[in-house]
Parts: C-alpha cells; sequence; structure tokens
C-alpha cells in the first residue's frame, strides 16, 4: 500500500468516479484504475463498488478512509515542513556558541538573522566550548563556535574561524614587567574562571599540560565560573587573571588592568563543528555564514592589540 494508492483512492471518492478522478489528478484512467487495483490486491478486497454512475464504499472502503486522510494529510505537512525550511522560510537554526559571545556580536548577529529572515526562528546557546561540543555531538544542537581542539570523534570541524593570543592581566603595574613564563604562573596569585569545567575547559587544560611538561604546577588562588567575575576581582587587586587582550577591551577593563604576553605564546583558537552524519540544515548555514562575517570584522578590529 502506497500514498500514491492512497492519494487516487481519496480523489476518486471526492469526484465518485475514475475517470474524474484520473482527470483532476492530469492521468489517464487506466493507470489510476490500474493502482486501485493492486491496493485492493494488497487489502485482500475490494474497497469500491463499481456502478454505471457513481462509485460507492464498501465496508473495507469506509474502515479505510480516515486512515488514508490522516497518511496522506501528514505527509503533505511533512513535505511543506521541510520546503519551508529548504526555502528559509520556516524553522529553527540550533546553534551554540561560547559563553563571552554576547559581548562581541551576538546581539547583532541575532538581529541581522531576524531582520533577512523574519519566518525563521533562532536558538543559541552560550556554554562552555567542552559543553557545546558535547551537546553538538549528543545531536541535542545542530552547530557550534568552539574552542579547539576538541576530543569527539563524531564531529566535522572547520578550518580556524578567529584567534586570539592569552595572556596574563593584572592591575599591578610590577606584575606586567615582562612576558609571563609557566615558572612565573606557578608563584603568581592566579585567579581561574570556567570552575566547573576545570581540567575540560581549553585553556585550562593547555596551561595544565605546559606546566606539568615543567615541572610546576598552576594553584590558584581563587576558582570562579564567569570570567566577568574573575576581572572584576583582579580590579580589586585580589589576584590576576589569565585572558585574551580583546575580551579585556570587550569588558571594559582595560583602563583598569593591564596585559602581557604568556611565553611560548597560546593562543584561543575557535572554529564551526557539527555532527559528520547529520548534514547542516539551510537555516544554521545561514547563520554560520552571518557568524563568520561577524567573527572577521571583529578579528580584523582587535589585529593591532596584538601588535601593541
Amino acid at each position: 500500500m502506497t500514498l500514491q494508492q492512497l492519494n487516487y483512492f481519496l480523489a476518486a471518492i471526492e469526484h465518485g468516479t475514475f475517470s474524474k478522478a484520473a482527470e483532476s489528478l492530469h492521468l489517464s484512467q487506466p493507470s489510476l484504475s490500474e493502482q486501485i487495483l493492486r491496493l485492493e490486491e494488497h487489502l485482500g478486497t475490494h474497497v469500491f463498488i463499481r456502478t454505471n454512475r457513481r462509485l460507492v464504499l464498501t465496508e473495507a472502503g469506509r474502515r479505510l478512509l480516515p486512515f488514508a486522510q490522516g497518511m496522506v494529510t501528514s505527509a503533505r505537512q511533512g513535505f511543506e515542513a521541510v520546503q519551508a525550511v529548504r526555502e528559509l522560510s520556516g524553522g529553527v537554526a540550533s546553534f551554540g556558541t561560547f559563553g563571552t559571545a554576547h559581548h562581541y556580536f551576538l546581539t547583532d548577529l541575532i538581529e541581522q538573522f531576524r531582520t533577512q529572515h523574519p519566518d525563521m526562528r533562532i536558538k543559541i546557546v552560550g556554554y562552555n566550548s567542552s559543553e557545546i561540543a558535547e551537546r553538538v555531538s549528543q545531536g541535542e544542537l545542530e552547530a557550534g563556535l568552539v574552542m579547539l581542539p576538541i576530543k569527539q570523534q563524531n564531529l566535522a570541524v572547520s578550518e580556524p574561524v578567529w584567534s586570539a593570543q592569552v595572556g596574563y592581566i593584572s592591575a599591578d603595574p610590577e606584575r606586567l614587567k615582562s612576558p609571563k613564563s609557566i615558572r612565573d604562573l606557578a608563584v603568581a596569585p592566579l585567579i581561574l574562571t570556567e570552575a566547573r569545567w576545570q581540567a575540560a575547559d581549553p585553556i585550562r587544560k593547555l596551561l595544565t599540560q605546559m606546566a606539568a611538561k615543567g615541572g610546576e604546577v598552576l594553584d590558584p588562588i581563587i576558582e570562579v565560573e564567569h570570567q566577568i567575575t574573575g576581572f572584576e576581582l583582579a580590579a580589586r587587586g585580589l589576584g590576576d587573571v589569565i585572558a585574551t587582550r580583546p575580551i579585556l577591551h570587550q569588558l571594559g577593563f582595560n583602563d583598569r588592568l593591564g596585559w602581557v604576553p604568556i611565553t611560548p605564546a597560546i593562543f584561543e583558537v575557535f572554529g564551526f563543528i557539527h555532527r559528520h552524519d547529520t548534514p547542516i540544515s539551510p537555516p544554521t548555514r545561514v547563520l554560520i555564514n552571518l557568524m563568520r562575517s561577524h567573527l572577521s570584522r571583529i578579528q580584523t578590529l582587535y589585529a593591532h592589540l596584538e601588535t601593541l
């Protein structure tokens, strides 16, 4: 029993004869009649009583009718839903990004997306990159922008789309006279963020590995969850943080805190991810393309900071 046969069955009921039903579907009558016969062969019984004037449903036909209507309606609705997404006239763009993205571009991005595609809905969540990667890997989010590298093997990763050098940030000019080595960090009054993720956070993981290679241990005096909390504590002289120069400026602390690089140089590098086995939907692909433009603008805006 096929969807085509059910469509022909409903058309025959609506028009009363095979000839009129075939005409409405732009078919030849033999083609339609053949499919109705195949439907009856599959069911093992007749669905119509053929009369000289009009088709009459049998008891089997009457019982089949509501199910045929339901199946044809569901198929049509499914097709329309997919077409809406394909044509960017409906659906949801589902995306995850790093937690501080809202400080850079998120509001402008969402406004641009909604202005260009008012029929589309958008869902953007901000977490630690490790959690975004996990959610995309599990299919809870369609795609994401995360700090690289990632550990999940079922994810496709784009080329790097944004990077920024990581440095040491302090309110004390005496601690900002020269670049900081891992040995310097091991004895510094560190305030580390992403407390919930700790070793799973890409930067904390990298720093821990670098310290271990040098026989050092990073022992923060304060650990907090949010980066802005770390900056506020550092501005009060309670410790020093590790972050990029762009976020220092973006959060508005550049007049109270200074920045020096860590040596050897380390960078936050970001790329887009999605599942290998799941194509990106048109709405999310549009969102990613818009995000590329915003990231390029930010990279250009802050490029001069890396040379200061």
